[in-house]
């Protein structure tokens, strides 16, 4: 959908003839057409993150994956990105506890697209960039273990 398509849902147009518009009158033609525009026009489905019970209401079959406890809000960014509707539940079960993303079955596409791009972008950052304090320990180990050379001292003859 093109962001025209998105701004025509969302737009209504009312037209009133009149010699005189007041705020009565305005008020009673909006009523009259919001009698008229069916119940889900005006509370549209919700998208992207949702409750578990949200998502199972349409009878809808679900679906999960597993992610790591860290990468949560990463995966949510993406997620969000490709508008899958999906819900997060903690797993509490095991001991490290994990994180179930339940999505509807019928974005099954879009979400393995999602994942894939996230797990590409996970392996991407834990392979190539060292954390600030691995590298600073090994900085330390390097200065510790350098041998410090005698210096010279300098001798000052005091001329008279």
């Amino acid at each position: 959908m093109t962001d025209q398509d998105h701004i025509n849902e969302r737009c209504c147009c009312l037209v009133i003839r009149g010699g005189k518009l007041t705020g009565k009158a305005l008020a009673f033609a909006m009523r009259a057409f919001l009698a008229q525009v069916p119940k889900q026009m005006q509370n549209p489905p919700k998208r992207g993150k949702q409750s578990v019970k949200s998502l199972t209401k349409g009878g809808n079959v679900l679906e999960n994956i597993e992610i790591s406890n860290e990468c949560v809000k990463s995966f949510e960014r993406i997620a969000k990105k490709y508008s899958v509707d999906y819900a997060v539940m903690k797993d509490v079960s095991e001991d490290p506890s994990k994180h179930l993303v339940f999505f509807k079955s019928r974005d099954a596409q879009s979400m393995a697209a999602a994942f894939r791009e996230y797990s590409a972008k996970e392996l991407c950052k834990s392979a190539t960039k060292p954390t600030l304090k691995e590298t600073f320990q090994k900085m330390m180990e390097k200065s510790n273990n350098q041998v410090l050379e005698p210096t010279k001292e300098k001798v000052r003859e005091v001329v008279r």
